[in-house]
């Protein structure tokens, strides 16, 4: 973090009437909110303790590489005395409905948030314009941008800066504008009045809960990572447990379902952000044309894209796994035919499951060591 300015040390009224300013600016910079968290997370820390004893986190080892400073703000980086959070909505008007989408079997579904550019470049860039905004103002300040790219605890601090609640399914939630929406934090040296947390919407209301297909979310409030198809397609790196290939079902990169159904969502707004538009057909692609991809294809195609992260070796053990659950057509039949001898045991194993489901014994090479080895964990 940068020196601080004195402006740190001005009166109430004045720091007021920046935070009034920032949400203007956070507004003409394409956020639809923007809220103000003290660094005070000790009763978040509890539960994220808990959880990581439990071993929630499957292999998502990061969640506990860093210490505390995912839960107190100022040994991330010190000095640090408020945070920023800003939202911004995602989901594009022209997307399928991710429910209706998952019961077309042939077809591909791929998690909203994904389908246009991806988010990491968008919000990082707009969050400095806005510090710079400040900086305008104010002079030289303390901050550090974060965009999901570093240990913080942002759901507590945007639900800590009113910016909404985390409901059931452990997403945050805003009455009047659902779920759809990323989330950006500036840590900062300026003490900034705090907003007031709101409170918890979700009442009796459980279809998040009901509607996952794997049970993730083994009670209100309780989301058990291992089981959660958007942790089995994007952050697990070996084979995906058999028990849950089925339950699956097209679902190849990420899962939407339990915000498809919440009832808060019929407020959300479609962005307006043409860079969150889907992109090279991934709204409703066909299984299997995205099963031929090359790696060189895959690459070119992804490329601004969040679903490059996971790379091609993994892009296919996804679409194995939801070819194994479409109709069974000899153009499926086929496409998996084509892939049953793929250099990776991975791939190789997915795609003998796949096979398997269609009547048919796989043939590829190896004995899927790989995936076994990943499963016994």
């Amino acid at each position: 973090m940068s020196h601080g300015s004195d402006y740190k040390n001005e009166s109430p009224l004045d720091a007021a009437r920046l935070v009034s300013d920032l949400r203007e600016w956070g507004r003409s910079l394409g956020f639809q909110k923007i809220g103000i968290s003290d660094i005070d997370l000790a009763a978040d820390e509890r539960r994220l303790e808990a959880w990581l004893a439990d071993g929630r986190h499957g292999e998502m080892e990061w969640m506990a590489r860093h210490g505390h400073k995912r839960s107190r703000p100022e040994q991330l980086v010190p000095g640090t005395r408020s945070v920023i959070v800003a939202r911004m909505d995602y989901l594009p008007e022209s997307a399928t409905d991710p429910l209706e989408l998952a019961e077309r079997g042939d077809r591909a579904c791929i998690s909203r948030y994904a389908l246009g550019r991806d988010y990491h470049k968008i919000l990082r860039a707009r969050l400095k314009s806005l510090a710079g905004r400040i900086e305008e103002r104010i002079g030289p300040f303390g901050y550090r941008v974060f965009t999901d790219s570093a240990p913080v605890l942002e759901k507590p601090l945007a639900a800590k800066a009113g910016l909404g609640w985390i409901g059931k399914h452990t997403n945050l939630l805003d009455r009047h504008a659902g779920s759809w929406f990323f989330l950006g934090e500036i840590y900062t040296d300026l003490a900034l009045p705090a907003d007031e947390p709101v409170r918890d919407h979700c009442g009796s209301c459980r279809r998040c809960i009901d509607v996952c297909p794997t049970d993730a979310i083994t009670a209100p409030y309780q989301l058990d990572a291992r089981r959660c198809i958007s942790y089995l397609t994007i952050e697990l790196k070996g084979a995906i447990p058999v028990e849950f290939r089925r339950a699956i079902g097209n679902r190849v990169y990420g899962c939407d379902d339990c915000q498809a159904v919440c009832p808060w969502n019929r407020y959300a707004d479609f962005t307006g952000e043409r860079d969150f538009t889907p992109r090279e057909g991934l709204d409703a692609p066909k299984l299997v044309d995205l099963f031929a991809w090359s790696e060189q294809e895959f690459l070119d195609r992804t490329r601004g894209s969040a679903i490059r992260r996971i790379g091609h070796e993994r892009w296919l053990r996804n679409l194995a796994v939801g070819l194994g659950n479409a109709p069974t057509s000899p153009e499926v039949l086929e496409a998996l035919r084509a892939r049953a001898d793929h250099p990776s045991a991975l791939v190789r194993e997915h795609v003998a499951w796949a096979l398997a489901q269609h009547g048919v014994p796989g043939r590829g090479k190896g004995n899927g060591k790989r995936g076994a080895e990943t499963r016994g964990a």
